[in-house]
């Protein structure tokens, strides 16, 4: 039988949609019990409380689980396995999508791509003459603040691939999106670059914790 505690975030969600269920809500709604002494939405409370945020705590590796109540072995598979679904999802989703006509869909595959990093990846969506999707490639990876990127790698696969043009992409871990003065230099470097072989490059998002700085928009392409 399925407890009162666990039926309320459900009956919420039915009635006004999933999106207006709190965080603590909807951890609830997955734990589905709570411990001896606590119910489910102690549980979710404190479980929150204590990895500061959803972000920490599905981006949290097993040490960090430890000595934690109320998630052992298979809760933590569990909750990385939530991650990595909504990673596989807009994987699927951006196949053949237009990245101009659907920009939120963009910001929202690479927040996915990038939330579980902990290093600068630097990504590259190559499109076709329509800008439709062709495959999508984490080309570079680096440190904690910095990646070394390539301008030749990232034509030669445009060009293996017969891209028309790209939309560069990378991280900052840190969580701040505002692009750094080396940020800068590269974009104008990957634009020279493929000026030369008549690829455009038509943005170049950084991605940080719930923030996005790009390029195009701000004019700097």
């Amino acid at each position: 039988m399925e407890t009162a505690e666990c039926l309320l975030p459900r009956e919420k969600l039915l009635a006004k949609g999933i999106e207006m269920l709190t965080d603590d809500e909807l951890l609830a709604l997955f734990l589905r019990t709570g411990t001896p002494g606590k119910d489910v939405f102690t549980l979710a409370k404190d479980i929150l409380n204590h990895f500061g945020s959803l972000h920490s705590l599905l981006t949290a590796d097993y040490s960090q689980f430890i000595g934690v109540a109320g998630i052992g072995v298979a809760k933590y598979a569990q909750l990385r396995g939530i991650a990595e679904l909504a990673r596989r999802f807009y994987d699927v989703q951006m196949e053949g999508a237009n990245p101009l006509l659907s920009p939120e869909l963009t910001r929202s595959f690479l927040q996915s791509q990038f939330a579980m990093e902990s290093r600068e990846i630097f990504m590259v969506i190559f499109l076709n003459a329509q800008h439709k999707v062709i495959k999508h490639s984490r080309l570079f990876s680096g440190t904690l603040s910095h990646v070394e990127v390539h301008p030749r790698e990232i034509v030669r696969e445009a060009i293996k691939i017969n891209a028309s043009a790209v939309i560069l992409a990378h991280n900052h871990p840190s969580g701040c999106a505002e692009p750094s003065k080396a940020d800068k230099l590269i974009t104008e470097r990957v634009v020279k670059c493929c000026q030369f072989m008549d690829i455009r490059v038509l943005d170049h998002l950084v991605i940080g914790r719930g923030e996005y700085v790009s390029f195009a928009e701000r004019g700097w392409i």
